[in-house]
């Protein structure tokens, strides 16, 4: 019966001491765990299981009586093995109605408590090892930052007085790298700090929409610079002012729309911000953040958001980056409260989405008890300009919009002068924002210049400026 019963079960090679036994208390079945550590070479078969665990079953008429509940909670008990000696062990049993037969699982206490001082020493070891290299990668990148900047400097300072059109492309393209190892080395310090788990959000009150104002000018330039749309919206259930880590939202958003601008060669960028949920004092917001670039397969969709992962090696080689940018990402959402996921289709588009939890700010919900208007909060990003004032310089025909104008086009021939062609760019897309709701022929003469620029033509470009020029100065006198 031994070996039919041996055949039967998949427990041979289990870790923990199985045994089986009858409605006599034989024992029909041991495992080689069983058999090794009590010490049982031949075997167990037909042995009284009381001989084993003596406080666990006695014997009663020609059967057994259990002294322990059946069930999966286990209970401590001492193990006997063949020489007599003992050890304490923590064993369960539980019954077999199908082949009327009773099983025994124990483990050993005294090595269970080994592998658990083993696993500790392990985890601490880990730590420590963590704790190391996370102070490394700190410092390196401390030292890596300093040099850098000192190279940023310079350029920046540099810039302004070069005339040749050599050294000033040169000189732009080291701006250009020196940004972007920055932004390399702030994304490996984020990393670290969050594998380590010693990031911390820092909540303060500020504008939500000061904030989401900023992410739009910082993005609006290079976007409409490809020729491509750019959608901002906030949705009206949106709190003028929130408690949350300001910070870290614009670098999530960031991330994403850089991302958008990156991938996108054709049609456009938007960004859509609605209030989702509210709980007490918390509310969720939910971000979606679309393009219509070159999309990601389903199969590839999953490694975006993981460690150093790019979707293949023909896109980093492309469009760079180490892979960091939505793990952060990732961490960052998760940290406050919320989630990220992306859907796409190859060849169509990109859409990333996610939540976060953020507080009512504690002044604003005072004020909206009792009734009272508190200024609005200024979020590190706004800029200085009140709206009121703001509201008068973006109104095409104001004395602020003209002022606005005169400098901007002063600042464009500069710009054109030096065959400075990005600030160019950045100067024209000023003065497109500054020419909304214009007459038609205004229109019309913005949209030739920004298109000489684009095409670096300078005899289209000193046309298009004399022409615009005309129109605002006979605008302005009419």
């Amino acid at each position: 019966m031994c070996q039919d019963t041996l055949e039967m079960l998949p427990l041979e090679n289990a870790l923990e001491i199985i045994l089986a036994f009858d409605d006599k208390g034989l024992i029909t079945y041991s495992n080689a765990t069983a058999r090794e550590k009590l010490g049982y070479k031949q075997g167990l078969c037909g042995l009284s299981i009381g001989s084993v665990f003596p406080g666990a079953f006695r014997e009663e008429g020609d059967g057994w009586k259990a002294a322990v509940p059946f069930g999966a909670e286990p209970c401590q008990m001492t193990a006997y093995r063949q020489n007599q000696t003992c050890f304490p062990a923590e064993m369960r049993i539980v019954r077999d109605e199908e082949r009327d037969i009773c099983f025994c699982m124990a483990n050993d206490v005294l090595e269970k408590e080994f592998l658990g001082r083993e696993l500790e020493q392990v985890k601490q070891e880990a730590e420590a090892a963590m704790r190391v290299k996370s102070e490394f990668v700190a410092n390196v990148t401390h030292e890596l930052r300093t040099p850098v900047n000192g190279i940023l400097g310079h350029v920046k300072e540099m810039l302004p007085e070069e005339t040749e059109k050599e050294k000033l492309r040169t000189l732009r393209l080291i701006e250009r790298c020196c940004e972007e190892m920055n932004k390399l080395i702030n994304n490996i310090l984020d990393f670290s700090k969050l594998e380590a788990g010693k990031f911390v959000l820092e909540p303060r009150r500020f504008s939500f929409r000061g904030m989401i104002d900023y992410v739009k000018e910082n993005h609006k330039g290079r976007i409409t610079e490809k020729g491509l749309d750019f959608f901002v919206t906030v949705s009206p259930g949106v709190p003028e002012y929130v408690v949350g880590d300001e910070l870290r939202l614009v670098q999530i958003m960031n991330n994403l729309l850089s991302n958008a601008q990156k991938f996108t060669s054709v049609g456009k960028i938007t960004l859509e911000i609605i209030k989702t949920a509210q709980m007490k004092d918390d509310i969720e917001l939910f971000f979606l953040v679309s393009d219509t670039g070159i999309g990601i397969d389903q199969k590839d969709q999953d490694k975006l958001f993981r460690s150093f992962s790019q979707v293949d090696a023909s896109t980093s080689r492309k469009y760079g980056g180490t892979g960091l940018g939505l793990s952060i990402c990732r961490q960052l959402v998760e940290l406050m409260g919320g989630n990220i996921s992306v859907e796409s289709v190859k060849g169509k588009g990109t859409m990333f989405s996610f939540s976060v939890w953020v507080g009512r700010d504690p002044e604003g919900k005072e004020a909206e008890e009792e009734g009272v208007v508190t200024p609005r909060p200024k979020s590190v990003f706004t800029a200085d300009a009140p709206e009121e004032e703001a509201s008068e310089v973006s109104r095409y025909g104001t004395p602020a919009n003209r002022e606005a104008l005169e400098k901007a086009l002063s600042k464009l021939i500069l710009s054109v002068e030096m065959e400075n062609w990005e600030k160019a760019e950045m100067f024209m897309e000023t003065i497109k924002q500054l020419t909304v709701e214009v007459p038609p022929e205004v229109g019309r003469a913005v949209l030739r210049l920004k298109m000489a620029i684009q095409k670096e033509n300078y005899e289209k470009i000193s046309t298009g400026l004399e022409a615009l020029k005309m129109l605002i100065e006979a605008e302005g006198n009419g």
